[in-house]
């Protein structure tokens, strides 16, 4: 109750969304400027938050005035729930029950994440999201789920195959080949100058044994 300023982002969005609701709307976002100095957790007084939603740290987190979140959320610190437009419908994301989102994800638009869906840390997702997949990257996209259903806030196991990395192997593959086949060709290329260069050397001893002949041929029409 002292030291949790989730607990206490809560505490102030509960009363703005309140005066919000009922046509005080000066009042509510006052309310939530002082939940942001207080806690650095900016939720404003319009967003839509259901039961046990936990932050966890907290600070930089950002819910915008449209968005809405189900029951049993988490969000690490630095997650934004943001908008990409100005017009006054729909514009932030709606997170379904038992969604959590990693530290440092930016959630964007109008989109829905789907319930049990999870959020990498870092990712930048701009398109729904599905039940229970977990998205990472920029921009993010799914990956498998782990059949214990653990999940890193932080970070990711290492046996998740990330399509970003796996795009990254491709390519330093296919680098490798290059450099093999260009290595390949130079080594012919050194060889077929190494034969010519044999073929021109051996030019003057043909000509030599030439001219050896040459006398002897001369000898012949002499006799004549």
């Amino acid at each position: 109750m002292l030291c949790y300023p989730g607990l206490h982002a809560l505490v102030f969005y509960r009363a703005a969304h309140w005066t919000w609701g009922h046509g005080w709307p000066v009042a509510g976002r006052f309310l939530s400027h002082l939940g942001k100095l207080f806690t650095g957790i900016e939720i404003h007084p319009g967003a839509r938050i259901g039961a046990r939603l936990f932050i966890d740290h907290g600070t930089g987190v950002v819910i915008g005035e449209t968005a809405e979140i189900g029951d049993d959320v988490t969000l690490y610190q630095g997650v934004t729930l943001g908008g990409t437009s100005l017009h006054h419908g729909k514009r932030h994301p709606t997170l379904a029950d038992g969604v959590i989102v990693g530290s440092g994800a930016q959630v964007l638009g109008p989109i829905t994440v789907g319930a049990g869906a999870r959020i990498g840390a870092n990712a930048v997702v701009v398109g729904d999201v599905p039940n229970g997949v977990t998205m990472v990257g920029i921009p993010a996209r799914p990956v498998l789920r782990k059949a214990d259903k653990e999940f890193l806030a932080y970070g990711l196991d290492a046996d998740l195959p990330d399509p970003v990395a796996r795009a990254i192997e491709g390519l330093r593959g296919e680098v490798a080949r290059l450099l093999d086949r260009v290595a390949e060709l130079e080594a012919e290329r050194h060889g077929s100058d190494h034969r010519d260069h044999a073929r021109l050397a051996d030019g003057p001893r043909l000509a030599v044994k030439k001219d050896d002949e040459a006398p002897a041929s001369d000898q012949v029409r002499g006799c004549n």
